[in-house]
């Protein structure tokens, strides 16, 4: 309902460089191209009486039964959580199609026949589904080949392996008396990733235990 959102994050980062250098491609479909009557309605009161306002099937149906050789994804807070598993799934699909759900929601008939998945960006409600499928771009975006320029960079980072990043440093190795770990400036890379190992470990047990429950643990 309103593409104007993504203007800004199409434009930046590595979203803009991945479509400028032609790995990725989005295309914005303005559902007021569909909507119904002069006043291009898109919504109507729901069925049974309550509050709100519901996001008609004709509009929806319209934008998307030429999209049905892709994957539909309705972002909506009822649906299954995105993980980082998800967006790895989601990078290897050749085309994929969001819909951004708006106020209380859409008919459920279109969830029945033209949606193939609903997603949800995390337990808590926002005013429309567009937040959640710009996160999916840039989450989608960075794992295609070629986006990132160091391949690791995706391979190390929080959720792989079911664990969460380590704490990182950079220079100075002193700031105002606080002092990066020794063993980061040992040049020992067997002590180095042992400590990084240590620190995943222990993030995720204070931080996200529910990680863990693959059943690998750590003494530290």
């Amino acid at each position: 309902m309103f593409p104007d959102y993504f203007e800004g994050p199409l434009d930046v980062s590595i979203v803009r460089r991945a479509v400028e250098d032609g790995l990725l491609e989005v295309d914005l479909i303005d559902l007021r191209d569909h909507g119904l009557g002069k006043h291009r309605q898109l919504d109507d009161t729901p069925f049974g009486g309550g509050p709100g306002m519901v996001m008609m099937i004709e509009p929806l149906a319209s934008a998307l039964e030429p999209l049905s050789s892709t994957t539909r994804i309705l972002f909506t807070p009822a649906g299954i959580p995105m993980t980082q598993a998800t967006l790895d799934r989601w990078a290897g699909l050749p085309e994929i199609t969001f819909v951004c759900g708006r106020y209380e929601g859409v008919d459920q008939r279109i969830v029945d026949h033209f949606i193939d998945e609903e997603v949800s960006l995390g337990d808590y409600v926002l005013a429309g589904g567009e937040v959640a499928a710009a996160a999916a771009i840039e989450g989608v975006s960075r794992l295609i080949p070629g986006v990132v320029g160091n391949p690791e960079s995706t391979d190390r980072e929080s959720f792989r392996g079911g664990l969460l990043e380590e704490p990182v440093y950079t220079r100075p190795a002193e700031y105002q008396g606080w002092s990066v770990p020794d063993v980061l400036l040992s040049g020992d890379h067997a002590r180095i990733e042992e400590w990084r190992r240590e620190q995943r470990f222990r993030r995720t047990k204070e931080r996200r235990p529910d990680l863990m429950s693959n059943g690998e643990d750590s003494d530290t």
